[in-house]
């Protein structure tokens, strides 16, 4: 890699370089580029997705806690309360930060379910008409009611 880098004047930043161990029978082999030896991680952020070595993703939902404070953000500065706002608002501040490489990390798990549901609800309970309904109400029962056709 290194002399086709060189070739085509390329060059790799080998302090940006990193080596992830995967796996659990990995013989954890030294790598060298260009005479260095290159930094062993145990994680990795990469585009915003954080890489760890036993490939669990408990990390990257660190999505949802910006997701929450904008949503603390939004309830503290706009008084309108009013559907479209919020909608309008959820849509272009909330959830791009919860949509961002889910397809990656995908929450599989119910704990990473159960904490993308609890940002929609806080988001439903900022709509004014919402409020006494989505206390109890659950996902589904919002949507029969055409409450969360937005989320």
């Amino acid at each position: 890699m290194v002399s086709w880098s060189k070739e085509w004047q390329m060059l790799f930043n080998i302090e940006k370089c990193k080596v992830i161990h995967l796996g659990y029978d990995n013989p954890h082999a030294s790598y060298f580029m260009d005479g260095n030896r290159l930094q062993v991680v145990s994680e990795e952020r990469d585009l915003g997705v954080i890489m760890s070595e036993d490939l669990k993703w408990e990390n990257s939902v660190a999505a949802v806690k910006q997701s929450n404070k904008i949503l603390a953000m939004i309830k503290r500065n706009f008084t309108d309360r009013s559907e479209e706002t919020i909608m309008s608002l959820y849509k272009s501040l909330v959830r791009p930060h919860l949509e961002f490489c889910t397809p990656v990390w995908s929450p599989h798990l119910v704990k990473d379910s159960k904490l993308i549901d609890g940002v929609q609800r806080r988001a439903t309970k900022l709509v004014q008409a919402c409020k006494a309904l989505s206390t109890g109400s659950t996902k589904t029962d919002l949507l029969i009611y055409g409450y969360l056709d937005w989320i």
